[in-house]
């Protein structure tokens, strides 16, 4: 259960209808950190826009380790 309010995915429309079509083609469904910005999708846009920014300077292999190791380091569950 949410603590936020939420758009879900079956009553999204324009932008964040958008931005839910995109997680589901890339991941096959609607993530819940995207599901959890849904009523500001500005900052969901700047969030993506920064990871993509961070990735294009490593390599698949270097992004993973470095996501692992945080999470490690935060243990982190999720």
């Amino acid at each position: 259960m949410a603590y936020v309010r939420t758009i879900p995915p079956d009553q999204a429309q324009g932008e964040i209808a958008e931005l839910y079509e995109q997680d589901r083609r890339s991941a096959g469904g609607v993530a819940n950190f995207t599901q959890m910005l849904s009523l500001r999708p500005d900052i969901l846009r700047a969030y993506r826009a920064l990871g993509a920014a961070i990735r294009s300077h490593l390599d698949v292999r270097q992004y993973e380790l470095i996501t692992t190791v945080a999470a490690a380091r935060l243990r982190c569950s999720y």
